[in-house]
């Protein structure tokens, strides 16, 4: 008779730390490739000679690799917890607002605003991360300490905070996120002050945390909406597949594409060099390498997520 294939979620079947340790030594062979994000000031400093791996895997153990306790700027990252409190505030009616298509853009693009009369493509894009921050500061009495806790919570770690020199830098060169707050506010599609908005925007980019704190922190998206470093459900688990699914056609911007077809996972990218990635059902993981690629996506950490779905046969598909 046939073999059964193996159980995909059988972690017994890996050496994690193993499987890290040679990601690690591979990734360190490739150090100083790819380009920091000099157009944030407070980025640019950053040395390109840094890897860092978490997985947090969903019976609470950690496995970790490199410069994994190393905090760094989560920059878009964190657009998948504003995303999901977002849709805590008020559900699907959010979609009325941003919607959930592939951009084939960059990040920072303004080409489909005017062509789709101020309806973000998808709220991994700046523009459709302004939407999100738009309806939190609409729906919570004090948006800032909602975010905090919310971070803190998902991540265990009661110290994760901002960092305000890169929120300096946030707001000097933010010259095309004023321009694309401002063109969506002409088609009335943000609701509160464009600067309180862009404050809101810089606040979350300028939030620091490490590979540990971030791969707790989506954890709950490979859990069915269950936060295991808080106990509490934090979306539903139809909130969660509908949140990886986004992550999976947006989450790298305008290389989803091509991430998905290399790695196979879920997952969000920021300028900062960091990708928080989800395996459904077994872990949230992250990886931190500043170089980046063309896109504005770890070129290191792009590389590191292959090897590992490659070696593990974690992936989606």
């Amino acid at each position: 008779m046939r073999k059964p294939p193996p159980n995909p979620h059988d972690l017994s079947r890996h050496d994690l730390d193993d499987i890290l340790g040679t990601i690690n030594e591979e990734v360190r062979q490739r150090f100083g490739e790819g380009e920091v994000a000099d157009y944030i000031p407070s980025l640019a400093d950053v040395p390109k000679d840094r890897f860092g791996m978490a997985l947090a895997l969903l019976d609470g153990k950690i496995h970790e690799v490199g410069h994994s306790r190393e905090r760094f700027s989560i920059q878009s990252l964190s657009k998948v917890h504003t995303l999901t409190l977002a849709l805590e505030a008020v559900g699907d009616g959010l979609w009325r607002r941003v919607d959930r298509e592939p951009s084939g853009d960059p990040f920072n693009s303004l080409i489909q605003l005017e062509h789709e009369k101020g309806i973000p493509r998808n709220p991994f894009m700046n523009a459709g991360a302004l939407i999100c921050a738009d309806v939190i500061l609409s729906n919570f009495d004090d948006a800032e300490a909602t975010l905090l806790a919310f971070m803190r919570a998902r991540s265990g770690n009661p110290e994760v905070g901002t960092d305000e020199a890169v929120a300096k830098s946030e707001r000097e060169s933010g010259h095309r996120n004023v321009a694309m707050a401002n063109f969506i506010r002409s088609y009335d599609n943000l609701d509160n002050d464009v600067q309180d908005v862009l404050d809101f925007y810089y606040l979350q980019c300028s939030l620091c945390m490490d590979c540990v704190d971030l791969a707790r922190s989506v954890q709950y998206l490979a859990d069915g909406g269950h936060c295991g470093a808080s106990g509490v459900q934090v979306t539903t688990a139809e909130g969660a597949t509908r949140i990886n699914s986004v992550m999976m056609t947006a989450g790298t911007y305008d290389a989803a594409g091509d991430f998905a077809y290399y790695v196979g996972l879920p997952a969000k990218s920021g300028v900062g060099g960091g990708i928080a990635a989800v395996v459904p059902h077994v872990m949230g993981l992250c990886v931190w390498s500043p170089g980046l690629d063309e896109k504005g996506n770890s070129l290191l950490g792009r590389y590191a997520l292959h090897r590992f779905t490659r070696m593990t046969g974690l992936s989606v598909f």
